[in-house]
């Protein structure tokens, strides 16, 4: 039986930005991007190559507001996995409309190749996520939302150790469904500490 290499986990870089068009809009084709991401397909297939550029050089290794991180397979180098930490300041506004009530890591954008999924390409990219996250000055916390009808994503998202705030927010275009916010604190930080 031949092991699979494990998936290296890193930082895009800036140059990436071809690669990292070709992972977003594959994932916005997955069946369950409706519930799992913000905009669609077509959406970004229309936006120019200057906007994946920056998209690309705003949150590749050496940015401090944003970090997007790619799973490689081992043996041939193609990427199959995704996740973007976002660094968001109190005081701030959220994508969801809400003011932000402490510095913490905003997790987005997760996405993994069907194909790979269960092989611990997810945990990789978790493990340098938060990690990335914990080392951001003033991070004690880092949250998600998940849609309520994405039940594999929150069973991850909750063997973590993610867990509920009670914080939910409408879905845009279906106000009768919700995304639900959940958060990790940074270990050894006090409960409510901000």
């Amino acid at each position: 039986m031949n092991e699979v290499p494990r998936h290296a986990v890193r930082p895009i870089r800036a140059e990436e930005w071809r690669e990292v068009k070709e992972l977003r809009l594959l994932a916005l084709k997955d069946p369950a991007a409706p519930i799992a991401f913000l905009d669609t397909y077509e959406q970004a297939a229309a936006k120019p190559d200057s906007f994946w550029q920056e998209r690309a050089g705003g949150s590749a290794a050496g940015g401090t507001r944003v970090r997007q991180f790619v799973a490689e397979d081992g043996r041939d180098g193609t990427w199959t996995g995704t996740v973007t930490v976002l660094i968001e300041d109190a005081g701030g506004v959220d994508p969801f409309g809400t003011t932000v009530e402490r510095r913490q890591a905003h997790v987005v954008g997760v996405f993994v190749r069907p194909e790979h999924r269960g092989s611990g390409v997810v945990d990789a990219l978790f493990e340098a996520a938060v990690a990335w996250a914990w080392s951001v000055e003033d991070v004690t916390r880092a949250r998600l939302y998940v849609h309520e009808d994405n039940a594999r994503a929150e069973r991850f998202y909750r063997r973590y150790g993610f867990t509920p705030s009670g914080v939910t927010v409408p879905v845009k275009g279906d106000p009768a469904k919700v995304e639900r916010e959940l958060v990790l604190d940074r270990p050894g930080t006090p409960s409510g500490v901000s």
